[in-house]
């Protein structure tokens, strides 16, 4: 005569739950160290190397990052970590731009009237950051001119940056807008996806604040 099984052990609901927790307090916690990490390097204290480098699969792990973390901890390394971060930050010009910049996407160009601003597709402003990646100078532009037909390469050569010789050439017109580098003009009336002349080379060089 067969004898019945035993019954099965079951976990009970209340640990899966619990485990399935902790799973996501720690994928959540990892995704957040490692943004910090890139952001900011080496500002992340030791302590939270495990949560970047160690996975969290099994709950004795999940147990230890957690406990782990202590959040007092973490503000006092951060306050003595920020200082010198915007310390060498005002020291290097290059450093406070990679920190604090945002680029335009898309870039616009645009007519006198159009705002200058961050360009976004629900903010449609026109980039005054602009640079050149072919010559490598910055995009100058002026309002309410355009350029004559008789400008070339040599011209902008020879005079950008100097308003005084590149008026030679410039002409009155209301609304609209003059741009150039030292390799490439355009005379620009309304607003203007950047990514529709695909002569241009020029980009968005972040701006600041």
């Amino acid at each position: 005569m067969l004898q019945p099984s035993p019954p099965l052990s079951r976990v009970p609901t209340s640990s899966l739950a619990e485990a399935k927790r902790k799973r996501q307090v720690a994928k959540g916690l990892e995704r957040h160290f490692r943004c910090l990490s890139d952001a900011v390097p080496n500002l992340a204290p030791s302590r939270f190397t495990k949560i970047l480098t160690k996975g969290a699969s099994e709950e004795e792990d999940i147990d230890e990052i957690i406990k782990d973390i202590d959040e007092s901890t973490y503000i006092r390394n951060f306050t003595k970590q920020t200082p010198r971060l915007f310390n060498s930050a005002s020291e290097n010009n290059n450093t406070s731009i990679q920190i604090h910049g945002k680029k335009c996407c898309p870039v616009y160009l645009g007519g006198s009237t159009a705002p200058h601003g961050i360009g976004t597709n629900i903010s449609q402003r026109t980039c005054d950051q602009l640079r050149c990646t072919a010559c490598d100078f910055r995009v100058l532009h002026y309002n309410d001119y355009q350029w004559d037909k008789s400008c070339d390469y040599l011209f902008f050569r020879n005079n950008m940056p100097e308003f005084s010789k590149l008026k030679s050439k410039m002409l009155m017109k209301k609304g609209s807008r003059a741009y150039a580098c030292q390799c490439t003009w355009r005379s620009i009336d309304e607003l203007t996806d950047l990514t529709m002349d695909r002569q241009l080379r020029w980009v968005c060089s972040k701006h600041i604040g």
